[in-house]
């Protein structure tokens, strides 16, 4: 994948490239808290010839912008995601979203979707099933956690990020390099910003609309998902009309890295099913 920098009127995000412009339908992957466009690095080589594929570095992750003062809430990735589109001249794709993109990505398909062709949900969050109790305690001690040093904050999450995987092995060279940016006075700040923005507010507005949503969709998950269990997965797939469900046994909630062939197949299914 060849990656460059997009000047958007607030910020400058990076972005991965493969596959062919013009041809076929464009598919976008976004990633969620707390990794980068990394996370799809094992999966993109498998999605199906004849696809323009993009995959972002959302603001504040990868090699992306800081946020700064800048918003990082699902409603505000969601607007850069347009806006990134915009800049690519891409008129519709097929959005895939992990975790918190999974959020973003359903935020899209509701606000805007002429932009969104179909939609691909990964070990999602949705409704108000999110944060997690320990999430949203670490949100209500923010103040003081903004004073520890960087190297004690990364190695608590780096604990929590490790129960997402099955296989910690395998999780340990993914998980150095998704916490390197946060390994500084202004990473912590960055990290905080993104803490202080893991509400479930947008996807609790969004729950009755999800109905409305008409597009060739699948949900995949990770069987023995701790951060976001199976059950919101079929709660999804009885909200959104013709969704369909994968269930990948052992995997937890990194499955585009530990099922990387399994999700890509997700895809490709998705990518040959009729609009209605």
């Amino acid at each position: 994948m060849r990656g460059e920098f997009l000047d958007l009127a607030d910020a400058r995000v990076y972005y991965y490239a493969a596959g062919t412009r013009g041809a076929g339908e464009p598919v976008i992957f976004l990633h969620g808290f707390p990794t980068s466009g990394h996370l799809w690095s094992e999966v993109v080589p498998l999605i199906p010839a004849g696809h323009r594929v993009v995959v972002l570095d959302l603001l504040g992750y990868g090699r992306s912008d800081r946020p700064l003062r800048r918003r990082v809430d699902i409603r505000a990735h969601a607007a850069r995601t347009i806006a990134v589109m915009d800049e690519l001249r891409i008129p519709a794709a097929c959005v895939v979203g992990h975790g918190l993109g999974g959020g973003i990505a359903q935020s899209l398909a509701v606000h805007h979707a002429d932009r969104v062709s179909r939609l691909c949900l990964i070990d999602s969050v949705a409704f108000g099933e999110w944060p997690t109790l320990e999430a949203r305690a670490v949100r209500a001690l923010l103040p003081l956690i903004r004073l520890l040093p960087p190297e004690v904050l990364t190695s608590v999450l780096r604990r929590d990020v490790l129960r997402g995987y099955s296989n910690q092995d395998h999780a340990a060279h993914s998980i150095d390099q998704y916490l390197r940016q946060f390994a500084s006075n202004e990473g912590r700040a960055a990290l905080v910003a993104h803490v202080r923005a893991l509400t479930s507010g947008e996807t609790t507005a969004i729950a009755s609309a999800l109905r409305n949503i008409r597009i060739p969709t699948a949900i995949v998950w990770g069987q023995q998902d701790r951060v976001t269990p199976l059950g919101t997965a079929r709660r999804l797939q009885a909200a959104i009309p013709g969704a369909t469900l994968d269930v990948i046994p052992d995997a937890r909630h990194f499955t585009p890295e530990e099922a990387p062939r399994q999700v890509a197949e997700a895809v490709g299914r998705l990518l040959g099913r009729g609009v209605a």
